[in-house]
């Protein structure tokens, strides 16, 4: 069974590789340049990206998913939210942080409060027909300065949540069973930034509906 990721993002395209290999899924990135709605929320922008792309489709018996993510920060009202990407490219990492230098705090987990942030992705997938849309949320905070070179994005710049023995995020601040002991997703692997992953989260999401579905 074959999935057509469109994007032009191959940092995506290994991520969803490296969650659906798992299920005897292989994925191919599909490049399709899709007119971006205005729109203020993630699954209004996903689902009008899929259902321009839907005419496009290489097999009609194969499955299209389209993936949008947003960080959204805190203390800046949500910035940027749906325009990360406009955001990336404008500002960079070193703009996000600049606007957030005058919140720190010497007590740690007043400072994780303070530059809370989290990371959301909305997946939408088409197949035979139907459309599944599935959600994603990796809460964390925004690090004081950039942290290695994995990943893509804000990666560099976003630690996430520590998590309980189960996978569920904790409280910002809190010890948890999985930690990145404050290393940004920039800073670790890819199969480690997995386990916090909002985009695995909302694409475990579109696999269990799909197993609804068939």
């Amino acid at each position: 069974m074959t999935l057509w990721f469109m994007t032009g993002n191959p940092g995506k395209v290994a991520e969803a590789t490296e969650h659906f290999s798992h299920y005897g899924i292989e994925v191919k990135q599909f490049e399709f340049e899709a007119i971006e709605p205005q729109a203020d929320d993630l699954e209004t922008v996903a689902l009008a990206k899929l259902e321009q792309a839907i005419p496009h489709l290489p097999d009609p018996e194969d499955m299209l998913l389209v993936e949008d993510a947003g960080l959204f920060i805190g203390p800046l009202n949500g910035f940027p939210g749906v325009y990360s990407a406009n955001a990336l490219e404008t500002i960079g990492n070193h703009g996000v942080l600049r606007l957030l230098e005058h919140l720190q705090s010497e007590d740690p987990i007043m400072d994780s409060r303070i530059r809370d942030a989290e990371f959301v992705a909305v997946a939408a997938l088409y197949y035979k027909g139907q459309t599944i849309v599935a959600e994603g949320i990796c809460p964390g905070r925004i690090s004081h300065s950039e942290q290695g070179e994995n990943g893509f994005g804000f990666d560099p710049i976003f630690i996430p949540c520590d998590l309980d023995e189960s996978g569920n995020a904790l409280e910002r601040g809190a010890i948890g069973a999985v930690s990145t002991h404050g290393k940004a997703f920039g800073a670790i692997s890819l199969a480690e930034k997995q386990l916090y992953s909002h985009r695995r989260r909302a694409l475990a999401g579109i696999l269990a509906a799909l197993d609804s579905l068939e």
